[in-house]
């Protein structure tokens, strides 16, 4: 295994039990106490999965979220006390591609850490090719990347995931559990939140006007479809 953990909380009992555990399952660990220092440690250590407090001193979660997003596109899990509806839309859209409350179990974390690693990795090894260039957006399934009106778009691995399975997927309707399962992983079917702030981020990136979408598309009560022209799709 050895994957590289970095953990941001300024709690130091808690980063000492978390790096303990962790190690003692094969990650190696790297922790910082605030956010200014877990954005140069992110830096210099180049990690596989970021956990991140949000209650902070000298720099909070969100801050910390929003600045990692500007240097580097490792999965971020949000380990944090503030557990409301509020919060989680807040933490995902601010390029988080996870959230999880405190207190959780450790058994959990480690699930969600692998998940998050093993989407990234898959993107990664993707050998696919260009399906989509209408002139206006351009879709690259070989390296998750995408361009509108020649200008690169930057997306999270999160992001990037969902709009490649989309695409992959362009000719019929993907159900909500097709996407939260194939993107999020198995535990993460019932998580339609999860879902629903990330076409709208996609939508706002993608889109010249995300309240008329021309390329992800709603069947009402169903699902979403990557539409490049034509009739709606079917299953």
């Amino acid at each position: 295994m050895n994957e590289k953990i970095l953990v941001i909380d300024d709690d130091s009992g808690l980063l000492t039990l978390l790096q303990m555990g962790l190690e003692r399952d094969g990650f190696s660990v790297t922790t910082a106490t605030n956010g200014k220092e877990g954005l140069r440690k992110a830096y210099e250590v180049h990690p596989d999965a970021i956990i991140l407090d949000i209650m902070m001193a000298e720099m909070d979660g969100w801050t910390t979220c929003q600045r990692l997003r500007h240097i580097c596109d490792t999965p971020i899990i949000m380990l944090t006390a503030k557990s409301s509806g509020k919060d989680i839309v807040k933490g995902l859209s601010l390029g988080a591609d996870d959230y999880l409350p405190k207190p959780c179990s450790f058994e959990e974390l480690k699930a969600r850490i692998r998940t998050v690693i093993r989407r990234n990795n898959q993107r990664a090894r993707s050998d696919r090719h260009v399906v989509c260039d209408d002139g206006n957006l351009q879709i690259n399934l070989a390296d998750g990347t995408a361009m509108r009106h020649g200008q690169a778009v930057e997306l999270t691995p999160t992001e990037s995931q969902l709009l490649m399975y989309l695409v992959s997927k362009r000719g019929r309707i993907v159900p909500h559990r097709e996407l939260l399962i194939n993107v999020w992983g198995p535990e993460y079917a019932d998580e339609a939140q999860y879902l629903s702030v990330y076409i709208r981020y996609l939508r706002q990136k993608l889109e010249d006007d995300p309240a008329h979408p021309r390329y992800i598309r709603t069947r009402w009560k169903v699902g979403y479809y990557f539409a490049d022209g034509g009739s709606p799709p079917f299953f």
